[in-house]
This record gives C-alpha cells, sequence and structure tokens, in this order.
C-alpha cells in the first residue's frame, strides 16, 4: 500500500520535508532552470517540487497513482491534480514536455508498465526526472519517513530502468547527504552537508535522480560497439577477389 497523499503532505511541511524539497529542488534546477513553455507532468506526489515552476511554465499537471491519492492543489485554470491508474494515464501521446517522478517508482506495482506509459505521453526528445530514495543513504532506513516506504534504489539502477523502457540516461545526481534529524535540518547545516556529500562520499545520498531523453532511435550499446571495432577474422571467410589486368 502507498504513502496517502495526506501524511506526504504532512511530511513536507515538517522541518525536515521542507528540507528535503529544497535540496531536491537545488539539484532539479540544476537541470531544469524553469520550464518557460513547457507542458510538465508530475507523477507521485510531486506538488511541493514542480509547483516551484509554476510561473514559468504553460501547463503543470500534477498526477497522484491510485492508492496514494490526491490533494486538491490548484492553479489559474482550476484544478491541476488528479488520480490515475499508474499503467493507464488519461493524456494522449506526446503531450508533454517535462515528466518529474517523485514518491512514485519505489511503490509501484508495475515500474517496467509505468515507465513505459511514461515514455508514451513524453514528446520526442521531452525530458524525464525520476527522483527516489537512495539504497546507500540514510534515509531509506527510516521507517517513520516516506523515503523508507517501498523499494529505494541505486542510481544505476534507475538508468537500467529507464533504458529499458526506450528512455537515454543523460545526466544523474543525489540529494540529501546530511542525517535526518530535525535539529539538522536548518539552511546552513543543510547546504553544508549537500557540499561536503557531493565531494566526499557521493555514493551515500539519500536521495538519487536520473535526467533521461526520450528518443525514437535506439543508440547502439556500448559492447555491440566494442565488437564493432575489433572483429574477428581469424575463422571467419574471407572472399575472393578477381582481378583484371
Amino acid at each position: 500500500m502507498r504513502e496517502s497523499a495526506e501524511s506526504l503532505e504532512s511530511f513536507y511541511a515538517s522541518p525536515l520535508g521542507l528540507m528535503a524539497r529544497d535540496m531536491a529542488l537545488r539539484r532539479l534546477r540544476t537541470l531544469w532552470p524553469d520550464l518557460a513553455g513547457c507542458n510538465a507532468l508530475g507523477f507521485g506526489y510531486t506538488a511541493p517540487i514542480l509547483t516551484a515552476y509554476r510561473k514559468s511554465a504553460n501547463r503543470i499537471v500534477l498526477v497522484n497513482p491510485r492508492g496514494q491519492g490526491a490533494i486538491a492543489h490548484r492553479s489559474s485554470r482550476g484544478v491541476m491534480a488528479c488520480v490515475a491508474d499508474e499503467g493507464l494515464l488519461p493524456f494522449s501521446d506526446a503531450t508533454f514536455d517535462r515528466v518529474l517522478c517523485v514518491h512514485a517508482v519505489e511503490e509501484a506495482d508495475d515500474l517496467p508498465g509505468l515507465l513505459r506509459e511514461l515514455w508514451r505521453v513524453t514528446q520526442p526528445e521531452g525530458r524525464i526526472v525520476v527522483i527516489a530514495a537512495g539504497r546507500a543513504g540514510l534515509w531509506a532506513r527510516m521507517d517513520h519517513l516516506p523515503f523508507g516506504a517501498g523499494r529505494p534504489f541505486s542510481r544505476n539502477q534507475l538508468r537500467a530502468r529507464l533504458i529499458s523502457a526506450g528512455f537515454h540516461p543523460t545526466v544523474g545526481s543525489g540529494a540529501l547527504y546530511g542525517p535526518p534529524l530535525a535539529r539538522l535540518s536548518g539552511r546552513k547545516f543543510a547546504h553544508g552537508f549537500e557540499r561536503f556529500g557531493e565531494t566526499v562520499w557521493p555514493g551515500f545520498a539519500g536521495l538519487v535522480m536520473v535526467e533521461a531523453v526520450k528518443r525514437l532511435y535506439v543508440e547502439p550499446d556500448r559492447l555491440e560497439v566494442a565488437k564493432v571495432r575489433a572483429p574477428l577474422f581469424g575463422t571467419s571467410a574471407q572472399p575472393s577477389v578477381e582481378r583484371t589486368e
């Protein structure tokens, strides 16, 4: 059973939740400084992060998976949130320029199906960012926190999942290097832990983040490229060449 939208909203109103939002948004803005002219989809519980782009984006739609519930977040166009099955999103193909997933993949019943559906609604050359609890970090080990629910991931595991769904990963990052303690959730402490963690122990992030792009063609695997560059000629037949005088 997924974490409810009510419990997630309560967490993000707490000092720890505010720190988690700020540190995740800090890393996301290095990839997406703004969403000017973009149609953006947030799948999972993305409101604390994605609504920071409300002024620049053309349109933002928040979708909560069934079982999580939804909070009726509003924009100038009305309610911007809805509930949908993770394998059947109510949108046409190639609808969104940007897709953000938070509190989504860890508890997905059918993760390959979810990622394929997100691939379907993403425009060609559109970009997706998946943020998930880090397998090696401290936050995934705290059962009382939302990041302790479901399956945590390493950065390579997320990359592999996205590749299987047809995305091409471009860059990965991490956030939340500090301990999940409310007394250390102030801005000064948080930024200090982030700078230290990014430099000294990048593999121990509480959150892992991977950006990928939707490509309509398949890029060659590095192993296949290596095979072509170093072919084995010893046992293969050589074509005969007839010379003409």
